[in-house]
């Protein structure tokens, strides 16, 4: 695939908001995987098996279940993947990060996965306990960081390795070229893809595919899709991230803070143009974090033509 350089981007792929509509998929429907996070409670362990059964006849690539930060959600994490190991068609691919545990905690970790029939991990650095905007220490006994992790996890077995890439640059990072330098070190040690942090300018994640390609970047890139429907929210959380806000997109929820149901599907026709414009140049697969609510989810899907076996035998 020819790179598109920052130069050759077509301008209704500088932004999303304003872009021109893509009429149709002339290479067919994209492959999609979704991000899930362990439920704290009763209430949320039912919203969380009703989005998997929901988005399950998706047939995605596979579905991710996160950590907490500091590791604090581990055997929640760890009991929601053989869950859905053991009473779902999905592949579950773990979240597993170098905080907070010796290598040989995470060893006999990724050993249970293996011999519980998990073949794919989301290989993280991971957040400090007290959060992304805490300072990082590596443990004395553990993986310093996610590159070491990868390594690690491969003398275990042959895992199938997500790690994470950011567009916009790790907040910690010291600088862009830094950043990279950490993505190529931890798709050098067997990585297998990068699921990108979320964005939602096109442009700028098109800009990084082409810097990937330039320094040596040849497994895929996957872009992370976050719908968004409380714009308040997400301000903050784009802060912790580093992830950029277009400054016209604010006006598409203005007046809508009371009315959630418009504010869906204004969230779920942005997110379906985003992953257009993506697909429009050559992007053929997405991760969406669902934030275990299949609604805006499965609604972007049906746009993109992702199909259940029964909507697409219908067509």
């Amino acid at each position: 695939m020819t790179p598109i350089t920052a130069q050759s981007t077509p301008a209704r792929t500088a932004g999303l908001l304003g872009a021109d509509p893509i009429s149709d998929f002339d290479a067919g429907p994209p492959r999609v995987s979704f991000e899930f996070f362990p439920p704290k409670t009763a209430e949320m362990d039912e919203r969380l098996w009703a989005a998997i059964k929901r988005l399950e006849p998706l047939r995605p690539r596979f579905v991710s279940v996160t950590y907490g930060a500091g590791g604090t959600t581990r055997e929640r994490t760890h009991a929601t993947v053989r869950r859905i190991r053991q009473e779902t068609s999905l592949e579950p691919a773990a979240h597993l990060t170098c905080v907070a545990a010796t290598r040989e905690e995470i060893d006999e970790v990724a050993r249970e996965y293996w011999d519980a029939g998990v073949r794919h991990i989301v290989a993280l650095r991971g957040d400090p306990p007290g959060g992304a905007d805490g300072a990082y220490a590596p443990h004395p006994g553990g993986y310093a960081y996610a590159a070491d992790l990868v390594a690690g996890l491969k003398r275990i077995g042959d895992f199938e390795i997500s790690v994470a890439a950011y567009p916009e640059t790790h907040p910690t990072a010291r600088s862009p070229g830094h950043d990279l330098d950490n993505l190529k070190q931890k798709l050098d040690a067997g990585a297998n893809r990068a699921i990108t942090q979320f964005f939602f300018d096109v442009g700028v994640f098109l800009r990084f595919r082409d810097r990937a390609a330039a320094a040596g970047i040849a497994v895929p890139i996957v872009p992370g899709i976050l719908p968004v429907t409380n714009f308040a929210q997400l301000k903050r959380m784009s802060g912790a991230c580093g992830a950029s806000i277009p400054a016209s997109m604010g006006a598409h929820f203005e007046g809508l803070d009371d009315d959630p149901e418009t504010r869906r599907l204004v969230a779920a026709s942005l997110a379906a143009e985003q992953c257009r414009l993506l697909h429009a140049n050559g992007v053929h697969e997405f991760h969406f974090y669902t934030l275990n609510r299949a609604d805006l989810t499965v609604a972007i899907c049906h746009l993109l033509g992702v199909r259940t076996p029964k909507q697409a035998a219908a067509a």
